[in-house]
């Protein structure tokens, strides 16, 4: 098949692929429909450490974690989900919730959404680490 032919095919092709999953919502961004879901996420990267309280966002995009050894925080990252354990980490409340400086390279800032409620909920677990 000429070149010509060949490439506005699999061009065409790829561009249909892509428009079918999107309308389909598989691109939709990861969500934690449930605490289950969460602790899942938290048990895949800390097996040893257990999940005791999950305290889910207000958008369903992160967890705070009460493990046995201490605070951590799931979150959503495209279609998968990241864990790590809260210590030596600044929170300060942003207009839509909180936000945690980390020194991780990887994982600076984590923007979390909360509403007033969940807000006081969170920083009340915070507070008590």
């Amino acid at each position: 098949m000429p070149l010509i032919i060949l490439g506005p095919l699999v061009v065409i092709g790829i561009l249909a692929i892509a428009l079918i999953l999107h309308l389909s919502g598989r691109t939709a961004p990861r969500r934690l429909a449930t605490e289950a879901e969460a602790r899942d996420a938290w048990a895949r990267e800390y097996p040893e450490n257990p999940a005791l309280t999950i305290l889910l966002s207000s958008d369903n995009r992160a967890a705070l974690i009460r493990a046995t050894r201490g605070l951590g925080l799931v979150w959503c990252l495209g279609d998968d989900t990241v864990a790590r354990i809260v210590t030596k980490s600044k929170t300060h409340t942003t207009a839509t919730g909180l936000a945690f400086e980390r020194r991780e390279f990887a994982a600076r800032r984590i923007n979390v959404t909360l509403d007033a409620d969940t807000l006081a909920l969170w920083q009340s677990q915070l507070e008590s680490k």
